[in-house]
């Protein structure tokens, strides 16, 4: 028995917690858990808005049997066809067989692909508008945000936006489903902007063009795929959405290293330390084979100042350190200021191949690399403290 969350008079959220995945997407740390929403509009035609991953919450279907209180299922609207969305959709059509699903051209073929549906189906058109009786829901286009079927629906009598992946967050919801339910900035934005950096960010010019299609319209309330309800507040995940997919930072610095005997992770400690003694007040340092890629992905996008180090390793770069590069350029992660360090015992290789990642991510390097032969020393330093402090005007610019 689930306590109704209703987001309007007649919008219930239908949404469940999944805290035992430990993966999202396979690759993604849940240390706090993930929520799977869906809503159910109960109008004169009854529409419920996605579903959630398989096996996620067994009783997902009666909650939602039991909050349509007796009425007919109309349509299931579909806004994005992955799993963890789209996971019930088998067993809805079960229990409902005369539901009609909605969705986009593109919605259908992915739709076809996993389930083999191709009966009962309601294509719409961007703009096109479906008539529930009280509610009115216009559809709303948002290719590769984060596929290319992706859509947003917005209900114009209540000016709420049903938002697919956008404006979602890493996070069970603890007790509060709502915005104003929760204190946000302590518990859920690091995730929000984890979730942000590692599974949207990659398309932050279409986030952008999405932005651009919504602006001007009323948006009272943000219902998203993932994580919380904004009803209080709804100007400031999208004020968040847009700083990030505009690559706006904070000025502070990320430095990531990869060392095997420690001569490496001395040079970053120096560097950190440099920085902080030339008036940089964020500086966050990291062990790349400590700390989840998805980590510091998220801590790169937050902060404008990037330093990387790494040893040699085989006359290449440590492989957890090119494994960084190779997602930062995949990512196209852009307008960041960039510092490269390293060391090696005989022969080169992670420096000059941070020098290459440097010239295929166009960022600004603001200094030479540091590299040092052997084990740091007093005498040794130069070039790190040179790095830190050319790191240090860049951001205080």
């Amino acid at each position: 028995m689930y306590a109704k969350q209703q987001v309007g008079e007649r919008i219930f959220w239908t949404g469940v917690n999944d805290r035992r995945k430990q993966l999202f997407e396979n690759i993604w740390p849940l240390p706090y858990g993930v929520s799977y929403n869906s809503y159910l509009i109960r109008d004169e035609r009854c529409a419920l808005m996605d579903t959630v991953e398989t096996g996620s919450d067994g009783s997902y279907l009666d909650w939602v049997a039991e909050t349509l209180d007796g009425r007919r299922l109309d349509y299931l609207i579909i806004h994005h066809m992955e799993l963890d969305h789209s996971g019930e959709i088998e067993n809805l059509l079960a229990r409902f067989p005369d539901v009609k699903i909605v969705g986009n051209g593109k919605t259908f073929k992915v739709l076809e692909a996993y389930f083999g549906a191709s009966d009962n189906l309601l294509e719409v058109k961007d703009g096109d508008v479906l008539d529930l009786g009280h509610h009115k829901l216009r559809f709303v286009f948002t290719p590769w945000v984060h596929w290319p079927e992706t859509m947003m629906s917005y209900d114009t009598t209540e000016g709420v936006l049903f938002s697919g992946d956008a404006f979602g967050m890493f996070g069970a919801l603890d007790g509060g489903v709502f915005d104003d339910q929760v204190d946000f900035e302590r518990y859920y934005e690091d995730e929000m902007r984890r979730y942000y950096s590692n599974i949207v960010g990659k398309y932050s010019a279409m986030v952008q063009k999405a932005l651009a299609k919504l602006a001007g319209t009323e948006v009272r309330t943000i219902c998203p795929l993932h994580g919380l309800v904004w009803r209080s507040d709804p100007q400031k995940v999208i004020g968040l959405y847009d700083r990030w997919s505009r690559y706006e930072a904070e000025n502070g610095a990320v430095v990531v290293y990869a060392s095997m005997y420690g001569h490496t992770a001395r040079m970053a400690d120096r560097i950190a330390r440099s920085m902080a003694q030339a008036g940089v007040r964020n500086i966050r340092v990291f062990d790349v084979s400590k700390t989840h890629i998805s980590y510091l992905i998220s801590e790169i996008w937050q902060y404008k100042g990037v330093v990387l180090g790494s040893c040699a390793y085989n006359m290449e770069m440590f492989p957890l350190m090119e494994n960084l590069t190779r997602e930062l350029i995949h990512m196209g992660v852009k307008g960041k200021y960039l510092g490269l360090f390293g060391s090696y015992s005989w022969n080169g290789g992670g420096v000059k191949n941070l020098n290459a990642f440097a010239e295929t991510i166009g960022w600004e390097q603001v200094a030479p690399a540091a590299e040092i032969k052997g084990r740091p020393d007093a005498g040794k330093y130069e070039a790190c403290d040179a790095l830190a402090e050319a790191m240090a005007v860049r951001l205080k610019k």
